[in-house]
């Protein structure tokens, strides 16, 4: 890739200088929906790794309390945090509405909004029903925005409200998905710089031939410039033209919830495989290395409650021990000083 696209898209990302507040709210926002570090981050609130110039988990946690995050289940039922201001974009763009609603459903629902909020044990008491029965028809409900799960903190016991008496002001039928995709794709394109329609997908995880409509529509009104096989804000090709690239010089292991990741998880996920075929070990992808601004190889090893199992560290530079000692560093700070067993197969 362009080294100015690749310095630009670090400078932006706030990978080069760490984001102040201020900043931070604002690649906040444009990264949306937020979530917690992979595995290790459970009851966690959402952080966004290696970016920030202050405790950002500390930070989003006190934004939790206030409410200034709220929950949401968005893009294939994933578990995100959203700012208030942006819940009408979120709504049109995932909402899945209840077509045909169960028995079962339409039981808990109208519990919730008579005598709401309630947790998932006092909807049990007042059931008889399960918790594996009720807990997917409460993802359901949340997924059709008709509920609220209200996580403030960190605590499991969290009340279950209906969803306009939380948000009695939104208007869920404000957008149309086509129209939440413009505000957020223009978002997406300058976070990036760079994209092209399979990235958006797969951050979004909305289908290509709706996000490829809208990105005609922004390259006809003038907003987006076809670059390539990708897009770019047309503001961002003039800047490009008199842009000096930033040296990179830096090695990240980025975990699988991070932006970056998300946005090239098609791409990721081959480039992995490629580089573990016929491993003897367990070699499931744990971090990603991400090494002057590009992706370019992972830790594999395996999940666990506690330090993962770091069973070696593959890379496809062209010279990958000019840079060991590096990555072998970033994946220590990213597993909590934890040594990998390997280096491109190599026992250390």
């Amino acid at each position: 890739m362009d080294t100015k696209v690749i310095s630009l898209r670090m400078e932006r990302q706030c990978l080069i200088n760490k984001a102040d507040v201020n900043e931070y709210l604002k690649l906040y926002r444009d990264t949306q929906p937020g979530q917690n570090v992979y595995w290790n981050g459970f009851g966690e609130p959402p952080e966004l790794s290696f970016r920030a110039a202050f405790n950002d988990i500390e930070f989003n946690r006190t934004r939790q309390l206030e409410r200034k995050l709220i929950k949401g289940r968005f893009g294939g039922g994933t578990l995100g945090w959203i700012e208030p201001c942006d819940l009408e974009h979120f709504i049109a763009l995932y909402r899945k509405p209840l077509a045909k609603p169960t028995e079962i459903q339409l039981r808990i629902l109208e519990l919730i909004r008579r005598e709401g909020p309630l947790n998932i044990q006092q909807i049990k008491g007042e059931t008889g029903l399960l918790v594996k029965e009720i807990t997917p028809v409460l993802h359901r409900l949340q997924e059709a925005f008709l509920i609220y799960e209200d996580q403030y903190d960190g605590e499991w016991d969290r009340g279950w409200y209906k969803f306009e008496e939380m948000f009695p002001k939104i208007n869920p039928d404000k957008y149309k998905r086509h129209d939440a995709l413009k505000t957020v794709l223009q978002r997406f394109a300058y976070r990036l710089v760079w994209f092209d329609a399979a990235m958006a997908k797969s951050f979004y995880k909305i289908p290509e031939k709706e996000i490829r409509a809208v990105l005609d529509d922004l390259t006809a009104e003038g907003i987006l410039t076809i670059s390539g096989s990708g897009y770019m804000l047309s503001t961002d090709e003039k800047l490009l033209s008199g842009y000096e690239p930033k040296p990179l010089k830096f090695v990240l292991a980025l975990h699988r919830n991070d932006f970056l990741y998300k946005a090239h998880e098609h791409i990721l996920k081959d480039l992995a495989k490629k580089l573990t075929d016929g491993l003897p070990y367990d070699h499931e992808p744990l971090q990603y290395l991400l090494i002057d601004g590009e992706f370019r190889g992972a830790s594999v090893g395996h999940f666990r409650n506690g330090p993962y199992d770091l069973n070696d560290i593959v890379c496809d530079l062209p010279d990958p021990t000019s840079r060991k000692d590096e990555i072998v560093d970033a994946v220590c700070k990213a597993n909590y000083g934890k040594m990998p067993q390997r280096f491109m197969g190599k026992e250390l």
